[in-house]
């Protein structure tokens, strides 16, 4: 058996109490790599909504303090950007105390005992903190690329040359989907193939298995009809989701199914504009806006939908999920998909084989496959075998992290 590594995270992000959905996959990243053995530490931003323990299914959990006002915790989190497109002003302000609070407390956990390797989740803004403690500690860094982050390196300059700077330091670069290799690429990040490397996200299959109530008593407990078409999209409420277009594809999609409904489950910034549009649209008794669906609650509402969607975009500013994580959950609860064929999505959704993929910014040829779906059990059915399977055999959390590991364990041999 390989040696046990000791591998110390820093991330902008993490789920601030049980059953939050900000960035549950950096937990299962976590979690899992802890399962396999190893003994991870994690370094995140101080949140007033913070409610974890110093210690959690095995990972330590420290945090640093950077804001000289309560009112100013607005770091990470998902806070950072307005409707994930602008940088908040308060943001620029608080850099350099995010900057120096976060370099204190990894110096001061490596300088108490030895990792083998620091993971900075998003280049930007950890990445070059962690380049910085791991050159002077002499530790290798892995950056793990998730969207924004080289998003916002390829929009502002001086962003860009920092994340180049951090990029040719690193041991190793990961990313959720080929395209955003693809684009770290161009701002500085290596090339060679044992040092890029593309890591979908995962799901646990356990957590998303067919529950135990009956369907019928789900949707009731949901106020969802017995004859209604649920249609299911989850998510923060901002452009690059793309939920202007499901909403748009809903009235072609009632002419032929007028018990159809749309189920939003997510907040954000782009709450009020999405409510004015299904307004507009005459959706208002169509569309349920649910808010922030707890993600212990997840598994309940795709049992209870008809198809789960995906219409995800790249928006105007170029932003674009790499591999949305709701999405590899609806295939763990077995729900036959139906989602836009960008970035990282068709490494989870086979056209034709456990899901059906659309062309973005397209609500004709969403509403299409929409309708084809609701009138095709049979393909559904089978939709939904292979969609549990693609997640049971290749997109589990457990073989996810066994692919972070072999990347940490290449890159601290080659630091020897």
């Amino acid at each position: 058996m390989d040696r046990p590594l000791k591998v110390l995270m820093l991330t902008s992000s993490y789920p601030k109490f049980p059953g939050d959905v900000t960035a549950p996959f950096i937990e299962a990243i976590a979690q899992h790599t802890q399962t396999l053995g190893h003994k991870v530490t994690v370094v995140m931003p101080y949140h007033p909504e913070l409610k974890r323990q110093p210690l959690e299914n095995g990972v330590r959990l420290f945090t640093y303090h950077y804001a000289l006002h309560p009112k100013w915790n607005i770091w990470g989190y998902a806070a950072s950007l307005q409707g994930d497109v602008k940088v908040r002003k308060l943001i620029y302000l608080l850099l350099p105390f995010v900057l120096v609070a976060s370099f204190l407390k990894l110096w001061a956990l490596t300088g108490k005992e030895r990792f083998a390797i620091i993971q900075a989740h998003w280049v930007i803004p950890n990445a070059p903190v962690a380049v910085l403690v791991g050159q002077l500690r002499r530790i290798p860094v892995v950056i793990s690329l998730h969207g924004s982050d080289v998003y916002m390196a390829e929009r502002i300059k001086p962003v860009g040359w920092v994340a180049r700077w951090a990029f040719r330091r690193a041991a190793a670069v990961t990313a959720s989907s080929p395209d955003l290799l693809q684009r770290a690429q161009k701002l500085g990040a290596t090339m060679e193939p044992t040092r890029a490397v593309v890591i979908p996200y995962g799901a646990d299959p356990k957590a998303f298995a067919a529950p135990s109530a009956p369907r019928t008593e789900i949707r009731q407990r949901l106020g969802f009809g017995p004859d209604e078409a649920i249609l299911l999209c989850v998510g923060r409420l901002v452009y690059k989701k793309g939920f202007e277009y499901a909403l748009r594809a809903m009235p072609l999609i009632l002419a032929e199914y007028p018990k159809a409904q749309l189920v939003i489950a997510g907040k954000g910034d782009l709450e009020g504009e999405l409510k004015a549009l299904a307004a507009q649209l005459n959706l208002t008794d169509r569309v349920r806006f649910e808010g922030a669906v707890p993600h212990n609650r997840l598994p309940e509402y795709l049992a209870a939908c008809d198809l789960f969607l995906l219409p995800s975009v790249i928006d105007d500013s170029g932003n674009v999920d790499g591999l949305p994580n709701t999405l590899l959950e609806a295939l763990a609860a077995g729900r036959p998909v139906v989602a836009s064929n960008v970035a990282g999505v068709p490494l989870a959704v086979e056209d034709g084989v456990n899901g059906q993929l659309v062309a973005q910014r397209d609500p004709v040829a969403l509403a299409a496959a929409i309708k084809e779906l609701l009138n095709d059990s049979a393909r559904c059915e089978r939709f939904s075998l292979a969609a549990r399977a693609k997640i049971e055999t290749e997109l589990n959390w457990t073989a996810i992290a066994g692919r972070y590991v072999a990347v940490f364990q290449a890159a601290a041999l080659k630091s020897k």
